[in-house]
């Protein structure tokens, strides 16, 4: 076990007082579920009373009334608390239904609210496929904690302590032995699922998340798998993966066995006791057969929750380790957050300054932007160029406040971004990517997803300005097609489209085209390049090329070199400049694509 692992704190202890928070969100349905349970528990702890002393008006010899009294009054109590006992179950019953899908739907939604909202280097750096594994898990995992804690193991501890003191009232020495039994039992079971069970558990959870993000990995990928007929490569890939899996999965349920033959043995040497101590006391005379049958049938009930106990202890523990990662999700920091003023941002102009903003990626000791500062005026049309690496992408995520800056600050309209709120912000902010994501959801709803609400006539006259329109009409299903998933039913070309169409609607003010027309074909650019002059009129515009064909038009270009931005001017002027970096970038991809029309 590593160092990181053994200073982890329990699970147990970070679990139930999350579960417990949301059970109180849910006082009445709670109480109602305890009740039901801890009353039904109630009348199964009288049974064995009343069986004995059926028993002994059944074994008194006498035939008078008063012992068919007695032996009729124990039978209808055993009647009628068996009868009461099934009402409260079914109570308890129908009550925990509503009360765990609410829980564990709460539970899903707060999760999923989470992760949305958290920064983009954690989506970076975690697989998708294993954070939806975390979450699901971890749902189902509360409905077996639920049943466990609430149905099971209350009830059980309620019958032992109960059973205790009723044979403890009657005979001290068997109400000892079943106490010391009960503690020994208990004990060495919560010892075992914490101490040994548990940390095999929380490995062969790792393992089980990995197999979720291999998987998932895999199947996003798959046209990356195909292209390099790498499917063999790929099932090896998993088949190590689930080995492993299995290995720590094996490890864990032999735990499981190992645990529940120890409590057998345990349990038998209870039983001997508690037996022996009753035939003990009735050969002394000190305890009649109704007493004995008083002693054996309270042995079986406690016998039976006492075995249960074992099986809900572990199953807690089950249930906690395949909780655990789901909690971290709710203990994990969002990265940006609102400030505690912050306040909703309105955009007119779009005029943007970085006022002496420095920021350094987290674990870079050297700071990307040291000082810097420059204004975007409201409907300027600028774009952004220079070699990979040299910042242009980390100026446009901070100016949607990705991340933050670790000094001076960013204002837009005169308003600084670190204290409005993000969705008013990114909301006001349109946003064409390199390789635009879509959702696997119909083309409309993708067009229409900055403005939910936009009628069919506006998404469509948004497609028409994009140059989409025509496009998507020869579909079979013209704007109720679903585009796959991340949109790889449509060519590289047509995803660009519809990502502008989307812009088109959402109608920001600040409009951001990050490569919008790299890696297309001459006919996709010519339309792409035509929709895009129609979309940057009277926003303040930001665009990444590096095709510098796709800025020529800018009334600006900041051209940035390891975190400076080293020229600044028009594409006429920045050609002009004998030397400069953007003349040379300029000259070179002229004559590359010189020597590639002279090589079609």
């Amino acid at each position: 076990m590593t160092a990181q692992a053994r200073n982890r704190p329990a699970a147990i202890r970070i679990v139930i007082p999350f579960v417990v928070r949301h059970w109180l969100e849910q006082p009445w349905r709670t109480a109602a579920v305890i009740a039901g349970f801890l009353g039904a528990t109630l009348s199964d702890l009288f049974m064995p009373v009343y069986s004995g002393r059926l028993i002994d008006a059944l074994t008194s010899g006498a035939s008078d009334d008063a012992a068919h009294r007695a032996a009729i009054r124990a039978f209808g109590a055993i009647v009628a608390l068996g009868a009461l006992s099934i009402t409260l179950r079914m109570g308890g019953l129908q009550a925990l239904v509503p009360f765990t899908l609410r829980t564990m739907s709460d539970v899903a939604r707060n999760a999923f609210a989470r992760v949305q909202r958290f920064s983009t280097d954690w989506h970076a750096n975690s697989f998708a496929g294993s954070t939806v594994r975390k979450i699901t898990r971890g749902m189902w995992a509360l409905d077996l904690l639920n049943d466990t804690v609430l149905m099971a193991l209350l009830p059980s501890l309620v019958v032992l302590f109960g059973s205790m003191i009723l044979l403890g009232l009657h005979w001290p020495v068997l109400g000892v032995v079943i106490a010391i039994g009960s503690v020994i039992y208990v004990a060495m079971t919560v010892l075992f699922s914490v101490r040994y069970i548990a940390p095999a558990a929380r490995v062969s959870n790792a393992w089980d998340t990995k197999v979720g993000g291999t998987l998932a990995d895999a199947m996003t990928c798959n046209a990356v798998v195909k292209s390099f007929g790498a499917e063999l490569r790929e099932d090896s890939r998993l088949d190590g993966v689930i080995s492993r899996w299995g290995r720590r999965v094996r490890r864990t349920w032999l735990r499981y066995n190992a645990t529940g033959a120890a409590q057998l043995v345990v349990l038998l040497c209870f039983r001997t006791s508690v037996i022996g101590g009753a035939i003990l006391l009735w050969a002394a005379g000190r305890a009649t057969p109704g007493d004995v049958t008083y002693v054996l049938t309270s042995y079986y009930v406690i016998h039976a929750y006492l075995r249960d106990v074992g099986m809900h202890i572990n199953n807690l523990q089950r249930s906690v380790n395949d909780m655990e990662e789901l909690v971290q999700i709710h203990d994990e920091p969002l990265g940006i957050v609102d400030a505690v003023d912050a306040r909703e941002i309105v955009i007119e102009g779009g005029r943007i300054v970085f006022d002496d903003v420095t920021f350094h990626y987290g674990g870079h000791r050297r700071p990307l932007y040291d000082g810097l500062s420059i204004e975007i005026r409201a409907g300027e049309r600028v774009g952004l160029v220079g070699r990979s690496g040299s910042g242009k992408t980390t100026f446009v995520k901070l100016v949607q406040r990705l991340y933050d800056v670790s000094g001076g600050q960013i204002l837009i309209d005169g308003q600084d971004i670190a204290h409005a709120t993000q969705q008013s912000l990114r909301s006001q902010i349109a946003i064409v990517q390199q390789d635009p994501i879509l959702f696997h959801r119909t083309l409309a709803e993708n067009i229409a997803y900055g403005r939910p609400g936009a009628s069919m006539a506006a998404i469509e006259q948004a497609a028409r300005l994009a140059n989409a329109h025509d496009f998507i009409m020869r579909l079979p299903k013209a704007y109720g097609t679903l585009v796959g998933e991340r949109g790889v039913k449509l060519s590289g070309g047509e995803r660009q489209r519809v990502a502008l169409a989307r812009a088109f609607l959402a109608d920001a003010p600040v409009l951001i085209l990050d490569e919008a027309t790299s890696s297309l074909d001459s006919e996709s650019e010519a339309l792409i390049q035509q929709a895009m002059e129609r979309l940057m009129k009277g926003r303040t515009s930001i665009v990444i090329a590096h095709r510098l064909s796709t800025v020529r038009s800018m009334d600006r270009i900041l051209v940035f070199d390891h975190g400076e931005i080293v020229e600044q001017g028009t594409h006429a002027a920045l050609t002009a400049r004998p030397g400069g970096i953007y003349r040379s970038l300029f000259e070179r991809q002229v004559t590359e694509f010189g020597q590639n029309a002279a090589a079609g």
